[in-house]
């Protein structure tokens, strides 16, 4: 039977807890299972046997999640990891090798871009940015050494919205996976698999979890990609020396990935999610439709009001007509342009510290996607690593605030954003 979204984010990958009989998933807090016998243990190791040996691996707790976030995006399976960043490591991680490259989009959080233009350099690896909405620009990127196109769905910070279905065809035509961060929009807002994605991100931490408690990231396959096509994966299509020569998609098929994302990814970088935030953030979903429904109503009106204030120079928010971007709503993402996106004041940077300084109802946080609103200046903190042209490319020069906006009284934030701009325009 196909359930609604509703019914999964509260259900899917649950079940009672066979030993107790409890109804909500427990936190399993342990490092290690018990195996039946010798027989067991090794079939186990050798990737025979589905089960538990090491909570480096997996963890019954977050099992739960992986499948449950897999789920609702409509993926094979998924690999929950520390973070957002282990996250996009544990992504790109069976599909490079020193002297590839992944073509990403400019438009992206300011520590992803820091992360591939330069961390990811001492693996071998680079990136190749470059303006999403210029189609042509990214065809003219990939070149023999690319092994992955890099996207958000919603861009963090400014809330542009991706043409996926466009970038996913581009993707195709050249046989490499496509690899979207739905972060900021969340699987209740846009399902990037059904726009073409290979591969979903997510920081957990943000909307999934949505009360700021815990870290925690999470990569989706969508099992349709044939990792065999070319030689171009071998981590996947060749045989895996650590297993006696297995090919990983030989024989795992559509839960290739997902089993060398725990096999080999999670085995060597160790980047584990603790059972402890896997709960939390398991909690946090199951009102994720309603705090999502509730995030896009405030955002539309506050993006409006803001847009008619005389401080305010411009407001990037997909869901205002104005927008460049707000023909793709109705498409990409049709419950909502979400609850993020950027103001930028006519005061320029000093205005903007005063402006941050003197909210009282926001919360001045290097955080998106909580329940409360949240506001930062992303030039002097979130891409201050990032040079002028970068931060401009990203949509976060230094005259532009980024906002994420809460489920609270919308009535409420609007009169703290007036008095603030009041005090940041005098």
């Amino acid at each position: 039977m196909a359930y609604g979204f509703d019914t999964l984010q509260i259900h899917a990958g649950a079940a009672p807890d066979p030993a107790t009989g409890a109804r909500q998933t427990p936190i399993y807090q342990t490092t290690a299972y018990v195996f039946r016998d010798a027989d067991h243990a090794a079939a186990l190791f050798n990737l025979q046997e589905v089960g538990f040996i090491y909570s480096r691996l997996t963890n019954p707790t977050v099992a739960v999640l992986a499948e449950r976030i897999a789920t609702l995006e409509g993926g094979q399976g998924a690999v929950c990891c520390s973070s957002g960043h282990a996250a996009q490591i544990m992504a790109l991680f069976p599909l490079m090798a020193p002297g590839r490259n992944v073509v990403a989009s400019s438009r992206l959080y300011g520590g992803t871009i820091t992360q591939f233009s330069q961390t990811i350099k001492r693996f071998g690896w680079s990136a190749k940015f470059v303006d999403f909405d210029d189609l042509e620009a990214v065809k003219a990127a990939i070149d023999e050494d690319t092994r992955a196109v890099f996207c958000e769905s919603i861009a963090n910070p400014g809330g542009y919205i991706t043409d996926l279905d466009a970038i996913a065809a581009i993707s195709d035509e050249a046989g490499l996976p496509l690899i979207v961060d739905n972060t900021s929009a969340t699987p209740y807002l846009c399902n990037p698999i059904a726009h073409g994605a290979t591969l979903v991100v997510h920081s957990t931490t943000k909307y999934l979890t949505g009360n700021g408690t815990v870290t925690g990231g999470c990569v989706v396959d969508s099992g349709k990609f044939d990792w065999s096509a070319s030689d171009k994966f071998p981590s996947l299509s060749e045989p895996e020396p650590a297993y006696h020569g297995l090919k990983f998609h030989e024989t795992f098929g559509a839960l290739a990935y997902t089993f060398h994302g725990i096999a080999i990814g999670l085995r060597d970088l160790g980047m584990t999610m603790n059972p402890q935030a896997a709960h939390y953030t398991l909690m946090g979903i199951e009102t994720l439709s309603l705090r999502m429904q509730r995030h896009v109503q405030n955002a539309e009106q506050v993006a409006a009001w803001l847009e008619g204030h005389d401080a305010v120079d411009y407001v990037t928010y997909a869901g205002l007509a104005s927008s460049p971007y707000n023909g793709r709503v109705a498409k990409i993402c049709p419950k909502g342009a979400g609850g993020l996106f950027t103001v930028a004041l006519k005061g320029g940077y000093e205005a903007c510290l005063k402006f941050v300084d003197s909210l009282e109802i926001f919360s001045h946080v290097a955080n998106l996607g909580d329940t409360r609103s949240l506001v930062i200046h992303s030039a002097s903190t979130t891409h201050r690593q990032l040079t002028p042209e970068q931060q401009e490319a990203a949509g976060a020069g230094p005259s532009v605030v980024r906002i994420s906006i809460g489920i609270e009284d919308p009535t409420d934030l609007i009169a703290d954003l007036a008095q603030a701009l009041d005090k940041a325009s005098a």
